[in-house]
């Protein structure tokens, strides 16, 4: 197997992921603003990332420099700000967390701002804008030509993530994994264990590209968008660090302006995800909150 390919998963990081408790409550205005004040000041921006999210965060092999679309952007930004930044190799859930209990100043892992998230999280200015996609077998489309078809196939992916959410709310069957490989969800839907895998499109584009032979291709008139990702993906801070979002959200601007984040989705993504895509969905989704598990 190739290096690459064994250490890359598959796009998760637009998954809203339930649960993450509010926490500071109660704190003076005064202490806010300190607070505030002293994140934005820091030298050293800490910012938690997964590590494994091919091309956002990433690994080439394990004991390479963490590299990726976001990865790069976060040292752009910190770069014009004159900070350093430390990477915090995190799950979603663990991202999340960091950030809400400031563990973390920044996550950065492919994140849109789901509604739930906005009475918790800050996103900084856009510099990702996608759409999503269905993974399927070359082999009669896994049985799927409409979203109808959806109810009673497998779907794969992460537990809680919107994508598992939305595959349950169509009535699928969740075959839900902890962190797996790219080689892993495609060799599954290619035998049969199961049948769809639902995510972003750019990040499914890539792992059907890396996987030459896959057996596997996307739906192209099954293209959608959800409630949870249909703002685009930036910057995660905690909504009370409004001083270091102006100073983020400032050099994000700067470097959208300059082309450099362009250049950078180009090298990762091979298109410029930094404009809206002239596609044609399917369907835009309202992802439920409830989410039972399977």
């Amino acid at each position: 197997m190739n290096k690459t390919k064994k250490w890359l998963v598959l796009g998760l990081g637009l998954s809203l992921v339930m649960g993450v408790g509010l926490v500071g409550c109660g704190k003076s205005s005064s202490s806010s603003e300190s607070t505030n004040t002293k994140v934005a000041n820091k030298k050293t921006l800490i910012v938690a990332t997964s590590g494994t999210l091919y091309p956002t965060s990433f690994h080439t092999t394990k004991n390479s420099k963490l590299t990726g679309f976001d990865v790069e952007v976060v040292r752009a930004v910190a770069k014009g700000l004159h900070k350093k930044v430390q990477f915090k190799e995190l799950s979603v859930d663990g991202q999340l967390t960091a950030v809400n209990s400031g563990k973390a100043d920044m996550a950065a892992n492919d994140f849109g701002l789901s509604p739930a998230r906005k009475k918790q999280y800050a996103l900084s200015t856009v510099y990702k804008h996608s759409f999503n996609s269905v993974m399927v077998r070359d082999k009669n489309d896994s049985g799927i030509h409409s979203w109808a078809d959806v109810k009673g196939k497998r779907a794969a992916g992460e537990a809680g993530t919107g994508y598992q959410r939305l595959a349950q709310q169509l009535g699928a069957k969740l075959v839900n994994y902890d962190n797996v490989s790219n080689d892993v969800y495609l060799k599954d839907v290619k035998n049969g264990k199961t049948d769809l895998i639902m995510n972003d499109y750019y990040l499914q584009k890539l792992a059907l590209k890396a996987t030459p032979n896959s057996g596997l291709h996307l739906i192209k008139n099954m293209y959608f968008t959800t409630s949870d990702d249909g703002q685009g993906v930036g910057i995660l801070m905690k909504k009370s660090n409004t001083k270091l979002k102006a100073e983020v959200d400032k050099e994000v601007k700067k470097l959208l302006k300059n082309g450099t984040i362009k250049k950078i989705s180009e090298k990762y993504y091979g298109a410029d995800v930094t404009k809206k895509p002239n596609v044609k969905i399917s369907k835009n989704f309202t992802i439920k909150s409830k989410y039972t598990g399977q």
